[in-house]
C-alpha cells in the first residue's frame, strides 16, 4: 500500500467518465471538503491476501498524521499513479471501503469514487507536515515469498527436446517432426506461448447450436451455465472418471469451497501462486476459493495417523468446482474457465521407487481414459534437469509405452513443488494446446504441511506426494470432443459424438404424428427400458425436416416409422438411418439394433434423457 497525504486548505471533487469495466463504485458524487487530510492511495499486489491486518495498519498510519496536522476531516482518493504494482480492482475498492469504515470510527471521513477519471481542484497548506508519504506492509516474509515465486516464473528458462521411442533425446528445433504434425503443434505452442484465440474457436460455436453450454452474463466471465443436454454429458464423463479413480484405490473425500487465508500453511502455500484466486469475506474473516482440492487434502493428510504399512494412500475427490482467477483474455469457451470440474487424487508414498511406481500406473490410466473417450493427444512430460538425467531410463520407459515421440521441457532449477509431470494434450482446430490428464511428483508440501508418517523403525518421515487429474478438467474433455468433432468435419466426415455421450442416442421419426406417435411411443418404450436414450419428434414437420434437424443436434441414429412398421408392429424391421456412416440407411431388427447399441456403449455410464421425450414439449435454450 502507497500513500502520499496533503494537508489541504480545501479539496473538490467531481467525478467525470467511469474508467473501469467492474469494481467501480456505483454512486459516484461530486463533494468538497476544507482543512482536509487528503489521503491519496494505491493498493499493491499482496495487499488483496492481508486486507485485515493492511487496513489496520494504514488506518493507525493516516489517524497518526490527522492527528499531528489536526485536519478536520480525512480524504480517500484512490490514486493508481502511485504505484505500478497495483492489486486487482475488485479486492482493491473493497479494502478501500474497509479502510473508510475503519476511519469513520475515530473521524469524519469521505471518499472520492473508486473507477472514475476524476477532476479535481486541491490547495495544500504550507506546514512541514502538509506532504507526506507512506508505504505500508503486511507480512513482509509473504510478500517477499510471492515476490520470489513470480520472479522464478518470470526467469523460468525452458530446455526443450523430443524424446523418441528409440531413447534417441533430440534438441526440438533439430527434430524430424515429418508425420508428427500434432507434435509440432504442440511443440510451437509451448515454445511460443501464444494463448490468445485469433477467432471464435469452433467448440464455441458448436456448445450453443447444439444447446450444451452457455456464457453466463450475470456472473463474472469464465463462469458458464449448463443446459440439461450439456449437463447429462457433463455428468456421464463425471461417472466414468469415478469409476476409474476407485479402480486405481482412491478414497473419495469431500472438501470445502474455501480456506482461511490467515492460515499459516495454506497462506505460504498460496504465495506460490499469486494473482489466482477468488477473495471471500465472512464477518472480519478472509477466505479465499480453492483453486484445485489440494489444499483440502494436504488438511486431511495433515490430521490422519498412519505408518508406512498403509502406504501408498490415495485420497481423491471430484471438485464441484475449483475457481482460478485466470486472465481474461486466456478465457475462452470451455477449454480455460474461472469455475470448473476438476477430479484430483493425491497418493502418499514413501519414496522416490514406489512413487515413479505409482506415476507410472497412473500414466497408463491417463492412456486409458483418453483412448476410451476417443481423443487424439500428444504427450510433453516436465522435468528438472538433474531429476531428468538421474531417471533417464525411467523417462525412455514412458516414451516406450506411450509408442511415439514426446515433448520434453527441462529446468535447470525446480521452480514449483515438483521435480517432474506429464500432461495429456490436445490439439485442437486452431492449433492450440490444451492439457488433459496430468500428474505430478511433489517433494515439497508434505513438509510444508508436516504431513508424516511413522517408517519400520519407529521413526517420522515425510513421504513423497503425486497429484493426479487422470482426465484433466471435465470442461475441458468437453471442448476436446466438441473440437474433434469439427477437426473430423474439417476432413469430410461427419461431427458426432461417440455414442454414449449423445444426449439422444435414437430418435423416433413418425411419417405422421397423427397417426404412428402411439407406435412410436411403443418402440420408445422398449428401448428406454435397454437403457437407451430415446426420443420422439412428434412435431408436424415434414419428414425431410424432421431428419435435418437430427442432423443438426448430431443423433446417432434416426428410424423412420411408417404404416409399414405399425402394420408389422413388434417384429417389423426397422429403416435406420445412421449418422456416423454419412446418413446411410440400413434395415434392422429391434431386438438386433439394441444388441448394436449395447455393444457401441458397453462399460460405459449410463443416464437417462435429460429433455421430454417428445420434441414438441421441449423448449428452447439458445435464441
Amino acid at each position: 500500500m502507497h500513500i502520499l497525504t496533503i494537508h489541504s486548505d480545501y479539496i473538490k471533487v467531481e467525478p467525470q467518465a467511469k474508467a473501469l469495466e467492474s469494481g467501480y463504485d456505483q454512486d459516484a458524487q461530486p463533494f468538497n471538503a476544507e482543512d482536509a487530510l487528503v489521503v491519496f492511495i494505491s493498493v499493491e499486489k499482496g495487499d488483496e491476501f492481508n486486507e485485515i491486518k493492511i487496513v489496520e495498519n494504514t488506518t493507525k498510519e493516516i489517524l497518526s498524521i490527522y492527528n499531528q496536522v489536526k485536519a478536520k476531516e480525512i480524504v480517500i482518493y484512490p490514486y493508481a499513479h502511485l504505484s505500478s504494482n497495483l492489486a486487482p480492482a475488485y479486492p482493491s475498492n473493497k479494502i478501500l471501503n474497509a479502510l473508510v469504515e475503519k476511519i469513520k470510527e475515530i473521524a469524519p471521513v469521505k471518499k472520492a469514487p473508486f473507477g472514475y477519471y476524476k477532476a479535481f481542484e486541491l490547495r495544500c497548506k504550507g506546514h512541514p507536515l502538509s506532504e507526506l508519504s507512506r508505504e505500508i506492509t503486511v507480512e513482509k516474509e509473504n510478500k517477499e515469498e510471492q515476490n520470489l515465486a513470480l520472479k522464478a516464473e518470470e526467469k523460468l528458462k525452458s530446455y526443450w527436446y523430443i524424446l523418441n521411442v528409440d531413447g534417441k533425446l533430440t534438441p526440438a528445433e533439430e527434430f524430424d517432426f515429418t508425420s508428427h504434425e500434432n507434435l509440432k503443434k504442440f511443440v510451437d505452442y509451448e515454445v511460443k506461448k501464444v494463448r490468445t484465440y485469433a477467432q471464435t474457436p469452433a467448440h464455441v460455436i458448436y456448445m450453443r447450436a447444439l444447446e450444451l453450454v452457455d456464457y453466463e452474463s450475470g456472473s463474472d466471465v469464465g463462469n458458464l451455465r449448463w443446459y440439461p443436454k450439456g449437463s447429462l454429458i457433463k455428468r456421464l464423463l463425471e461417472e466414468k472418471i469415478n469409476n476409474t479413480m476407485f479402480k486405481l484405490g482412491g478414497m473419495q473425500v469431500e472438501t470445502p469451497i474455501m480456506y482461511d487465508l490467515a492460515h499459516p500453511q495454506l497462506h505460504k502455500y498460496l504465495n506460490r501462486f499469486p494473482n489466482r484466486h477468488y477473495l471471500v469475506k465472512s464477518g472480519d474473516k478472509d477466505l479465499f476459493l480453492r483453486f484445485s482440492a489440494c489444499f483440502g487434502q494436504y488438511l486431511i493428510s495433515q490430521d490422519m495417523v498412519f505408518s508406512y504399512k498403509q502406504l501408498p494412500i490415495k485420497l481423491y475427490e471430484l471438485t464441484h468446482y475449483s475457481f482460478r482467477k485466470e486472465q481474461k483474455g486466456e478465457l475462452v469457451g470451455l477449454k480455460r474457465l474461472r469455475a470448473f470440474t476438476m477430479p484430483d487424487m493425491h497418493t502418499l508414498v514413501a519414496d522416490m521407487n514406489a512413487a515413479k511406481k505409482e506415476f507410472y500406473l497412473q500414466y497408463k490410466a491417463s492412456m486409458d481414459w483418453m483412448n476410451d473417450i476417443e481423443l487424439p493427444y500428444e504427450v510433453g512430460i516436465r522435468f528438472v534437469k538433474d531429476f531428468y538425467y538421474q531417471n533417464e531410463d525411467f523417462a525412455k520407459e514412458l516414451v516406450s509405452t506411450i509408442k511415439k515421440p514426446v515433448l520434453i521441457e527441462m529446468w535447470d532449477e525446480r521452480p514449483f513443488y515438483f521435480v517432474m509431470k506429464f500432461e495429456f494434450n490436445f490439439i485442437d482446430a486452431s492449433d492450440k494446446a490444451s492439457a488433459l490428464s496430468t500428474v505430478q511428483i511433489d517433494v515439497e508440501n508434505t513438509e510444508r504441511f508436516d504431513i508424516n508418517y511413522i517408517d519400520k523403525d519407529g521413526e517420522k518421515k515425510y513421504p513423497i506426494m503425486l497429484h493426479a487429474s487422470i482426465s484433466g478438467a471435465i470442461d475441458r474433455n468437453i471442448y476436446a470432443l466438441l473440437e474433434k468433432a469439427h477437426l473430423e468435419q474439417k476432413k469430410g466426415n461427419i461431427s458426432i459424438l461417440p455414442l454414449w455421450l449423445s444426449p439422444t442416442q435414437i430418435r423416433i421419426l413418425p411419417i405422421s404424428s397423427e397417426n404412428h406417435l402411439k407406435f412410436a411411443e411403443n418402440l420408445a418404450n422398449k428401448l428406454e427400458k435397454q437403457n437407451i436414450r430415446v426420443d420422439i419428434d412428434d412435431t408436424d414437420a415434414t419428414l425431410g425436416k424432421k431428419i435435418m434437424k437430427a442432423e443438426q443436434e448430431w443423433v446417432p441414429y434416426q428410424i423412420v416409422v411408417g404404416d409399414k412398421e405399425q402394420e408389422d408392429g413388434e417384429n417389423s424391421t426397422l429403416q435406420i438411418r445412421a449418422r456416423a456412416d454419412n446418413g446411410k440407411i440400413f434395415n434392422m431388427s429391434v431386438a438386433n439394433l439394441i444388441k448394436k447399441i449395447k455393444k457401441e456403449t458397453k462399460e460405459r455410464p449410463f443416464k437417462p434423457l435429460p429433455l421430454p421425450r417428445l420434441i414438441s414439449k421441449r423448449p428452447k435454450f439458445v435464441g
